[in-house]
C-alpha cells in the first residue's frame, strides 16, 4: 500500500528520494516523509500532510536537505488518521513527530504493512521506558530495533533478526541506524521490497518504477530475509544472520514506460495501451502456431488431469476469475468456481483431487490472494498464479506461473493488467480444452485467429472513443448508475461497475439482468442510467427485455453491444457498438468503452483518476 524508497551513494539523496516517491504516489498519498543522514550522527526528518507536492515545497524539492544517505516514505493510513505526527518516518526516540527537524534517536525506519501485534509490542515496550509520540503501529517496530539493538549490542542484523521473529503481520522495512552512517537496512515478509545497485550507489523501492531510471537489474529478497545497503554494495542475509547470495533479475522495459508520455493521466495513457499488452501477453503464450505453457511447468499431461478449476482473487482480478468461470465451463466442459481470496482465506474448503487453484494478482503481492495460495498448498492443491511482476511472491510460491506482459501500471484502477490477465485465462482454456478433447484442430486454430485478432479490435474501439467521451460528460452528474448483463456479460458488468465507482465516485451496481424484478428495479427512477452488455447472442433479446422493463419506469438506456445488433436501438436511447470476436472473448473488447466510461466521468467531475481517493495500487494488508 505505502510508498517506500531509499537511497545511499555519492549525490544528494532527497531528490532522488522525491522523485521515486514521485513514481510511488499512486500507492499512497494521505502524507509523506524524508530522513537524510549527512555523513553525522543525525538524521534530518521532514514529514507532511496531504499529497507528495507539500513535501517538495517543504524541502525546496530536497535542496534543502544536505546528505547522501536516506530513505522515504508516502502513507496510504492504516493505524492512526493521515496526519503529521503519524507520517513516517518514524524514529525510536521519544520525539514529537512535529514534523521536521533533526533528531538523536538511534534508528529511523519507514514501512509498508500491518504489525497486527502492535499493541501486545507498544505493551512491552511501554514497561522497558519507551514512549510514543503517534498512533501507527510502524512507531512500534521501530522501537521494537531500537530495543534489541541496545539490549544486545550485536549490530543491526541481529536486532533486525530478533524484531522480525517477534513481529505478526505483514511488512517491508528501510531502517538507519545512528552508529552506521551511509548504510541502510531493510528486511521484509509479504509486502514487496525491491533493491538494486551501481557502482557508487545502492537503492531500494516498493515497485520497480521508482528506482528505474539508475538501474535495470533488480533483487528481490525473501520473505524474513534483510538486506544491507552501502554505496555501490548490497549484503543479504537470512534469518540466523548468515550471509547469503542472491541472483539479479533484469527489467525489460524501460523508465519511459512508467511516464504519461503526453497523454493527460495514467488511466487514459494505459487504456490506449492494452492492445500491445493483449499482443505483448500473447506473444509469450504462443509459438508455431499454438499455445505453450510448457516454460510454467502446465504440459499437456498436467492439464490433462485438472477436472476442477478454482479462481481466487481480489477486486478486478476476481471479475476477470468470473469471465474464466463462463469460458473455461463453455469452451472447456470444466467445473469452475471464482472465490473471493478475503472469503476463501477464512472458510471452510473442500478441496477437489485434481483441482487446479489459479490466483490471478497484477503485484504478485495481494495479501488475501497470497493467503488463499498459501491455505491451498498447505491442503495440497496444484497452484496456479497469473501475475505481472516477476519475482513477487505469488509468483515465487506458486507452483505454476503464467507472466502478463502488461508492463508497469501506474493508474490505481487496473485496466491494461485486467486485459492482460484475461488474455491468460483465454489461452490456459483453449489448451486445457484441446487437451482434454472437448475442441478438435479446426476449432482450436479458429480459436487462436480469434485470439490474434483482439488487439486490432480494442485500437478500432479505441478510435471511437469521443462519442463515449460525449455520453459521460452527458451523464457526469449522475447519482446511480446500475449494469446489466447476463452470463459472461454480468461478469463484464462486474467490471464496469467497480470502474464507475472508483474513477468517478458514482454509487454503481451491476446486477445479472434476469435478477432486476427480483427488488433491484424498485430503485429505478426517472433518468437513472442503466448500461446494458449484450454481446452474447444467446441471450441477447432476453436482457433486451429486462432494459425494457427499466425503461418503461423512467431509465435512460445505452446498450453495449457488437456491430450488427441494430435491433437493441429500438429500446436504448445511446448505443456503443463493438467489433465481434468469439462470444467467449468478447470482455476483451466490451471492458474498452466501460473504462472509457469511468475515466471520462471523473474527468468530468474533476476528480483525480489516477488516484481515487481512498484506494491504493496494491493491497499488501487485509
Amino acid at each position: 500500500m505505502c510508498g517506500i524508497v531509499g537511497y545511499t551513494g555519492q549525490q544528494q539523496a532527497a531528490p532522488i528520494l522525491l522523485d521515486g516517491l514521485g513514481r510511488l504516489e499512486y500507492r499512497g498519498y494521505d502524507s509523506a516523509g524524508l530522513a537524510i543522514r549527512d555523513g553525522g550522527a543525525l538524521a534530518q526528518v521532514v514529514k507532511s500532510t496531504g499529497k507528495l507536492r507539500s513535501l517538495i515545497e517543504k524541502t525546496d524539492e530536497g535542496r534543502t536537505l544536505p546528505g547522501t544517505c536516506g530513505i522515504g516514505h508516502t502513507r496510504w493510513a492504516t493505524h492512526g488518521e493521515p496526519s503529521q505526527t503519524n507520517a513516517h518516518p518514524h524514529v525510536s526516540g521519544n520525539c514529537t513527530g512535529s514534523g521536521s527537524g533533526k533528531v538523536e534517536s538511534e534508528v529511523v525506519g519507514v514501512h509498508n504493512g500491518i504489525i497486527e501485534n502492535y499493541m501486545e509490542l507498544k505493551a512491552k515496550l511501554t514497561r522497558h521506558g519507551y514512549q510514543f509520540y503517534s498512533e501507527t503501529d510502524t512507531e512500534v517496530v521501530i522501537k521494537l530495533v531500537d530495543y534489541y539493538y541496545n539490549k544486545y549490542k550485536l549490530g543491526p542484523v541481529d536486532a533486525i533478526n530478533r524484531t522480525l521473529v517477534r513481529v505478526r503481520g505483514s511488512y517491508a522495512l528501510a531502517l538507519m541506524f545512528r552508529d552506521y552512517p551511509g548504510e541502510i537496512y531493510a528486511a521484509r515478509k509479504d509486502a514487496p521490497l525491491i533493491l538494486g545497485a551501481g557502482s557508487d550507489f545502492s537503492c531500494l523501492a516498493s515497485d520497480v518504477p521508482a528506482i528505474l531510471n539508475y538501474t535495470r537489474s533488480v533483487y528481490y529478497i525473501g520473505n524474513l530475509e534483510i538486506a544491507k545497503l552501502l554505496p555501490g554494495e548490497l549484503h543479504f542475509f537470512d534469518l540466523n544472520g548468515d550471509e547469503i547470495t542472491l541472483e539479479p533479475t533484469k527489467i525489460t522495459w524501460d523508465a519511459k514506460a512508467a511516464e504519461k508520455n503526453g497523454y493527460e493521466h495514467f488511466m487514459i495513457k494505459e487504456i490506449h495501451e492494452q492492445p500491445e499488452a493483449v499482443r505483448n501477453t500473447l506473444g509469450s503464450l504462443i509459438s508455431g502456431g499454438k499455445i505453450d505453457l510448457s516454460e510454467s511447468g502446465l504440459t499437456d499431461e498436467v492439464l490433462a488431469d485438472i477436472d476442477f478449476v478454482r479462481f481466487t482473487a481480489c477486486g478486478s482480478a476476481w471479475h476477470v476469475g468470473m469471465t474464466g468461470q463462463y469460458v473455461l465451463e463453455e469452451m472447456a466442459a470444466i467445473e469452475t468456481r471464482v472465490e473471493l481470496a478475503s472469503e476463501y482465506r477464512y472458510r471452510r474448503v473442500l478441496p477437489r483431487g485434481h483441482e487446479l487453484l489459479i490466483v490471478i494478482s497484477q503485484s504478485g503481492e495481494t495479501a488475501d490472494s497470497l493467503a488463499a495460495l498459501r491455505k491451498a498448498k498447505s491442503m495440497g492443491v496444484r497452484t496456479l498464479a497469473i501475475v505481472n511482476v516477476v519475482g513477487s511472491t505469488i509468483a515465487h510460491e506458486a507452483d505454476h506461473v503464467l507472466y502478463t506482459h502488461a508492463g508497469p501500471e501506474i493508474a490505481v484502477a487496473t485496466t491494461k493488467a485486467y486485459s492482460a490477465q484475461l488474455i491468460a485465462v483465454y489461452a490456459l482454456a483453449v489448451q486445457l480444452a484441446y487437451v482434454q478433447g472437448k475442441i478438435d484442430g479446426q476449432a482450436y486454430g479458429n480459436y487462436l485467429e480469434e485470439l490474434s485478432a483482439l488487439p486490432d479490435k480494442i485500437t478500432r474501439i479505441l478510435e471511437e472513443k469521443e462519442r463515449i467521451q460525449w455520453f459521460a460528460a452527458k451523464f457526469a452528474s449522475a447519482k446511480d448508475i446500475f449494469f446489466v448483463g447476463r452470463g459472461l456479460d454480468y461478469s463484464i458488468s462486474l467490471e464496469g461497475s467497480l470502474k464507475a465507482k472508483e474513477i468517478s465516485y458514482v454509487h454503481s451496481e451491476a446486477y445479472a439482468a434476469g435478477e432486476l424484478k427480483h427488488g433491484t428495479i424498485s430503485l429505478i427512477e426517472d433518468n437513472t442510467l442503466v448500461i446494458g452488455v449484450l454481446t452474447q447472442s444467446a441471450i441477447f433479446e432476453k436482457t433486451v427485455s429486462n432494459m425494457a422493463e427499466c425503461k418503461a419506469r423512467g431509465a435512460y438506456l445505452m446498450a453495449l453491444t457488437s456491430y450488427g445488433n441494430y435491433s437493441v436501438e429500438d429500446s436504448a436511447d445511446f448505443t456503443v457498438y463493438i467489433p465481434k470476436s468469439d462470444p467467449c472473448f468478447m470482455a476483451s473488447l466490451a471492458v474498452v468503452p466501460l473504462q472509457l466510461f469511468g475515466y471520462y466521468s471523473g474527468v468530468a467531475r474533476g476528480l483525480d483518476v489516477d488516484k481515487p481517493r481512498n484506494l491504493a495500487k496494491s493491497v499488501t494488508v487485509e
